[in-house]
């Protein structure tokens, strides 16, 4: 297997992790700002525990620590308003606004990443415009506000994705897993204890939600995370995202099975969906042939 294909089989094994993201955010009833804080310091207290993580951090240059830690700040972000959306709209909806993502990549990346802007990456990021639309228009009115918050979402993603790929280089993907986990909580921590609150950050969860919260720290972020930053290496980040537009579709499935969630959402949703998904295969091939045929 070629490192491309590794890669893009190692973006498919998160994206099916990550799929699972939404439906725990929707079970867990803390808020989406304690839910992410949580979120991030058991991923960040797992790998202080890490000799691997400590290695990586002393040969890392003080440069790129401060780099990572300003890009874990953004990641923070995506997840407050990821989970904002899934709180205010519903699983299957937050999922399917991170099909914007290549859309905002396509123009974010070429200026983050210093690469060369590439048309075609932009007619295909625009080709999923229509599904998008559909998946708007098969919602309740009353998801409108979680629409929008899952659209700047996608937009947090675009901006870390491509700074993630441009400063990855060598470094240890645990230790950048690690500084960009901290960072995010320190910025939530200023956050939560800086501004007016219903409910206080540091809120001890349920055991219910402590349960829910370890399984999406552990299994949907922390290993996926740190496989993603090495796959990065190999693949660019549009290429990357295109493959996480299939999130939408394990989320989905997940939710109706366990969620029941299809009562909310009408036929033009999953012809939506079904668009995004024709992209995400129609993408690839593309790259393929014109491959080929150079």
């Amino acid at each position: 297997m070629s490192p491309s294909s590794r890669a893009l089989f190692q973006i498919h094994f998160c994206v099916v992790l990550w799929g699972f993201t939404a439906i725990l955010g929707k079970l867990i009833t803390l808020t989406a700002l304690q839910l992410v804080w949580w979120r991030m310091v058991l991923v960040c207290g797992a790998l202080l525990l890490v000799p691997r993580f400590w290695a990586g951090l002393r040969v890392l240059p003080r440069q790129l620590v401060a780099i990572y830690a300003g890009i874990g700040v953004i990641v923070a972000l995506h997840w407050l308003t990821f989970y904002g959306s899934v709180k205010l709209a519903n699983a299957s909806v937050a999922a399917t606004c991170m099909a914007l993502t290549p859309i905002f990549i396509s123009f974010v990346e070429p200026y983050l990443a210093r690469r060369k802007f590439d048309s075609s990456e932009l007619i295909f990021g625009v080709a999923v415009i229509p599904g998008v639309a559909l998946v708007v228009g098969g919602t309740p009115a009353g998801m409108r506000t979680g629409i929008a918050v899952g659209a700047l979402s996608a937009f947090f993603v675009a901006i870390f994705s491509s700074l993630n790929k441009r400063f990855i280089s060598n470094s240890s993907a645990l230790t950048v897993t690690g500084l960009e986990m901290a960072s995010g909580a320190l910025f939530l921590t200023i956050v939560g204890l800086g501004l007016p609150m219903d409910a206080p950050l540091l809120t001890w969860p349920s055991m219910h939600d402590a349960l829910l919260l370890a399984a999406l720290a552990m299994g949907c972020t922390l290993f996926p995370f740190a496989l993603s930053l090495v796959a990065l290496r190999q693949i660019s980040a549009f290429s990357a995202s295109l493959a996480v537009n299939l999130e939408p579709i394990y989320a989905i499935v997940l939710a109706i099975i366990l969620l029941g969630e299809q009562r909310e959402l009408a036929a033009s949703f999953y012809i939506g969906v079904a668009i995004i998904l024709a992209v995400v295969f129609a993408h690839p091939l593309w790259s393929s042939t014109r491959g080929r045929g150079r």
